[in-house]
């Protein structure tokens, strides 16, 4: 079958789903593998690759009304709900694990720690949109063209994100050495 019939098919699919809750089964059979390995690959276990996965399946049918087709794959979508659910769970778990910077200085924590933790918690005040590039690009070793895909953007759009997250971590760092 060709790529216009799948999507095709795949609208026909949204739009059932949208008008019986019960006909999203297969949305979500269709996509669990890619999300599942999506989630997977950013968390530590597999219990909480399960839960996100989950969260992210919750949260698509709690939505599914206001999704509107624009020929982008469904799974584009469901990727972004769990890009979003990623980011709100690490910024959480940031927020409990803060550490102050007088505490790295005084257990004698070398200075490449104590700037990655910093940095990392820059990077965790980014908005959702530049931290999900960030992460993707310089965690996850994606390509601009990979991130543009999962996240249904052209690659314009995620080389401005990259560029405007890169301006704010810079312009942060160094207000933080003067």
């Amino acid at each position: 079958m060709n790529a216009v019939a799948n999507a095709a098919d795949e609208r026909l699919l949204i739009e059932a789903a949208q008008h019986d809750p019960s006909r999203f089964a297969e949305l979500y059979e269709n996509n669990f593998a890619r999300v599942y390995a999506f989630v997977a690959r950013r968390v530590q276990n597999r219990e909480e690759a399960e839960d996100v996965t989950a969260e992210v399946f919750h949260q698509a049918l709690s939505k599914l009304g206001h999704f509107q087709w624009r020929g982008i794959p469904f799974v584009a979508w469901l990727l972004r709900i769990a890009a979003n659910t990623l980011a709100d769970r690490w910024q959480r778990e940031s927020r409990n694990h803060e550490v102050p910077a007088d505490g790295l200085e005084e257990a004698g924590t070398d200075h490449a720690i104590e700037r990655s933790a910093m940095l990392f918690q820059l990077v965790e005040r980014l908005p959702v949109d530049q931290r999900m590039v960030v992460v993707r690009r310089f965690v996850d070793q994606k390509s601009v063209r990979e991130i543009a895909q999962e996240l249904g953007r052209t690659e314009g759009a995620i080389k401005q994100l990259q560029f405007r997250a890169l301006q704010a971590l810079r312009s942060k760092v160094r207000s933080n050495h003067e």
